[in-house]
C-alpha cells in the first residue's frame, strides 16, 4: 500500500505539472516563462556537462556598495510599493561580525543554486525545479504559491509576490501568489553572457565575484576555486551550493 500510494503521488504531481504547462502555453502565448523556456532550454542542449557557479570574495565586497542589488532591482523591475517585510529581494546584502576579532563582513547573499535544493524536494507540483546544469529555477505555471519552498529554503533566498504587478520586463516576467527568486540572469547566460550583479560588481571597480563553469577547469573561476580556500553557507546541510564565498 505504500508503494502505490508514492506512485499515485508521483503520478498526480507528473499530471498537474503536464496540464499546467499546456494551460500556460494558452493563457500566455508569446511570453516566455519557465514551463516554457524548461522545454525550449533541454533542445538547445542545456546539459550537466556545465555546471553554473560564482565565486564571491567578500573582502573585496564593502558594506557601501549596493551595486549588485541596485542592478538586480532594475533588471527584474522588484520595484512594487510594499512594505519591507514583503519586499521581493532576489539578492540581498548581509553584515557579519567575527565575535573573537571584531572583523566585519559584507555579503550578497541569493538564492545559493544548490545541487540538492530541498525547494525543489518539498514543492508539490514540481514549480520548483533544477536545470541539467545547476540553475535553480520557478515555473510560474506550475507554482500555487504554497510556499512550502519558501520555509524548506536555510538562506531565505526567495519571496513571494502579494499584488498585481506592472510594467513588467518582458525578458523577467513575474506574478501575483508565485514565488520567486535568483535565477542568475539564466536568459543571459544562456546567450554566452553574465548574470548583471557581476556586471555591476566589475563596474563598480570592486570585482568580488566572479561568474562561471565550475566544470570547465579552463575556466576562471574553476581556477580561482582550486587555488584559494573557499566556503559555501551551511555546508552542514551538503547541499553543495554553487555559490562560493572567500575569506569568510
Amino acid at each position: 500500500m505504500l508503494i502505490m500510494n508514492i506512485d499515485n503521488t508521483q503520478n498526480r504531481r507528473d499530471f498537474i505539472k503536464t496540464t499546467s504547462i499546456m494551460a500556460g502555453a494558452v493563457i500566455a502565448p508569446g511570453v516566455m516563462l519557465y514551463g516554457v523556456s524548461q522545454a525550449y532550454s533541454e533542445l538547445e542542449g542545456v546539459t550537466s556537462d556545465k555546471r553554473w557557479g560564482m565565486l564571491i570574495n567578500v573582502n573585496r565586497c564593502t558594506s557601501d556598495c549596493n551595486g549588485c542589488v541596485e542592478a538586480c532591482v532594475k533588471e527584474h523591475n522588484l520595484t512594487e510599493e510594499v512594505p519591507a517585510a514583503i519586499k521581493p529581494q532576489w539578492i540581498r546584502k548581509v553584515g557579519l561580525r567575527d565575535k573573537q576579532t571584531d572583523k566585519e563582513y559584507s555579503l550578497p547573499i541569493m538564492c545559493q543554486h544548490c545541487e540538492n535544493p530541498p525547494c525543489v524536494d518539498v514543492c508539490p507540483t514540481g514549480a520548483s525545479f533544477k536545470r541539467a546544469d545547476g540553475i535553480v529555477l520557478v515555473d510560474k505555471h506550475i507554482c500555487i504559491g504554497c510556499r512550502y519552498c519558501m520555509m524548506a529554503c536555510p538562506y531565505k533566498a526567495r519571496s513571494f509576490v502579494h499584488e498585481h504587478l506592472n510594467d513588467q520586463n518582458q525578458h523577467s516576467p513575474r506574478g501575483k501568489g508565485t514565488v520567486e527568486a535568483c535565477t542568475l540572469c539564466v536568459y543571459h547566460i544562456d546567450r554566452g553572457e553574465k548574470p548583471k550583479c557581476v556586471e555591476a560588481c566589475e563596474k563598480t571597480g570592486h570585482k568580488a565575484m566572479i561568474f562561471g563553469d565550475m566544470n570547465d577547469p579552463e575556466s576562471e573561476i574553476a581556477i580561482a576555486l582550486k587555488k584559494i580556500s573557499s566556503t559555501t553557507l551551511r555546508a552542514d546541510m551538503k547541499l553543495n551550493p554553487g555559490i562560493h564565498y572567500q575569506g569568510l
